[in-house]
């Protein structure tokens, strides 16, 4: 029986020798060929040990094959991997494209202004007092909007222009004249006499259509640098910008640009007149301020929405001027503590009359004004005027919200219906709307510095910078 026992045991050592040679030969010829062989590591390990015990004099030559094999498979250099940048591929044709496509209409702008100061009884010996001619220059953008030459561009840009200059993206340059100008939207329209060639009108998108987070490419001439193509997303949408002269200071009413698109497209001095586009390459806005403390891009850039644009544009090129539909009132939005102070519910929105111009249409309609006086976070103010809280059936939740009514949808000498709270009671009331003064009061422009930035005004601490 013991012999029995020990025979097929030492066949069985036999055959394990001689498998785990055979495998060790084949893994060093697959390693010499360049191919990389794995198996189980347990087996291969139990088998190394199996055949160090029965033949110890073949221990060191396995273990110098497999050394080789380690070192041969190392030396294999490793296939390239692929990955892949269709998305990239497609972004970057797409920005590749509309640069391309757009870049022939957007043009720089330099504008010279001259303004008169009073000299110095002090400017030397036998000098004395009087007045000076002092020329002031600066850059903007504008870009083509129709086959006639006519080019659209902001109001700040060649407000005040002496001379006006516009060069297109080959190179050449052309003078240009003033066709209409509009301190309201902030929008003018400048003309030159160039060959058709020169000539690549822009297409104009529906603003309304635009949402927070849709791709922007702001084109424009920043620091003078023509051309320049900048990448964001719309940031924020249904903002107002103050209308008005650049560097202006307030004195009295003051009116709003509604509706103005955010976007955080770098925008700086130099870009103002320049567009804003989708990503189909189609105008959604003309690039217009910036709110920033540096005079340059904080990431917060404000654009006039194509919903204006259509609207100013054709007037300024046909007469010259627009007429902007007209209230005659001056209001705030309600808060909880007007609420609170004018006895109506916590949540209650709208838009509080605070002043009404004597002869206005808002007079005329019988609008009420606020006249009672509280004390209101430590300022005096005053509450108790009419509610507006919606304007032909649509709501009023804000001041902003009537004003982009009044711009976007309603025309001069067009009668509104204006829904009211007074005394906590429901009112409808009709109104026939007129026309805005010619040139707001309210601002006067101080600038006499001709390094002077375009700024525009502050707002806390941050300045609001006209590029």
């Amino acid at each position: 029986m013991k012999k029995l026992t020990v025979i097929p045991t030492m066949i069985a050592i036999v055959a394990l020798v001689f498998l785990s040679a055979c495998s060790t030969a084949v893994q060093v010829k697959a390693a010499s060929d360049g191919v990389s062989a794995v198996g189980n590591t347990s087996s291969q390990s139990s088998a190394s040990a199996s055949q160090a015990s029965a033949a110890p004099d073949q221990a060191q030559p396995v273990a110098q094959a497999q050394a080789v094999q380690v070192q041969q498979a190392t030396a294999v250099p490793a296939a390239p991997v692929v990955v892949s940048n269709s998305v990239l591929s497609a972004y970057e044709s797409t920005l590749e494209s509309i640069y391309a496509t757009v870049d022939p209409s957007v043009v720089s702008i330099h504008v010279l202004t001259t303004t008169t100061v009073s000299a110095s009884p002090f400017g030397g010996r036998g000098r004395g007092g009087g007045t000076s001619s002092q020329v002031s220059e600066a850059l903007g953008s504008g870009f083509v909007w129709d086959a006639q030459g006519d080019i659209v561009t902001n109001n700040h840009v060649v407000e005040g222009a002496t001379s006006i200059d516009v060069t297109f993206s080959d190179g050449k340059n052309y003078s240009a004249k003033v066709v209409g100008t509009d301190v309201y939207s902030d929008l003018a329209v400048i003309k030159v006499s160039a060959p058709a060639s020169e000539i690549h009108p822009v297409t104009i998108a529906d603003s309304t259509q635009v949402k927070v987070g849709e791709l922007t490419v702001a084109i424009g001439n920043p620091y003078g640098l023509q051309n320049t193509m900048t990448v964001g997303v719309v940031s924020g949408l249904g903002r107002t910008l103050p209308a008005g002269s650049q560097g202006a200071t307030t004195t009295g009413t003051t009116y709003s640009i509604p509706d103005i698109i955010q976007t955080d497209a770098a925008i700086n001095p130099g870009n103002s007149g320049g567009v804003l586009l989708n990503d189909q390459g189609q105008v959604i806005g003309v690039t217009a301020a910036i709110e920033s403390a540096s005079n340059s891009n904080a990431g917060i850039g404000f654009v006039i929405p194509t919903a204006i644009v259509n609207k100013v544009v054709p007037d300024l090129i046909k007469s010259g001027s627009h007429q902007h539909p007209y209230l005659g009132l001056s209001g705030t939005t309600l808060t909880a503590d007007i609420n609170n102070a004018m006895k109506l519910a916590p949540d209650q929105q709208g838009a509080l009359v605070e002043t009404i111009n004597s002869g206005d249409p808002a007079d005329k309609a019988g609008l009420k004004a606020s006249s009672t006086a509280v004390t209101i976070n430590g300022s005096s103010t005053n509450v108790g005027g009419d509610v507006i809280i919606g304007i032909d059936g649509s709501p009023v939740k804000t001041m902003d919200d009537l004003i982009a009514y009044l711009e976007s949808s309603t025309a001069v000498g067009q009668k509104v219906t204006l829904t009211i709270l007074r005394g906590g009671q429901q009112l409808s009331v009709d109104v026939t709307l007129g026309s805005r003064p010619s040139q707001p009061a309210a601002f006067s422009d101080p600038f006499t510095d001709p390094n002077a930035s375009l700024t525009r005004f502050t707002l806390s601490s941050q300045a609001l910078v006209m590029e």
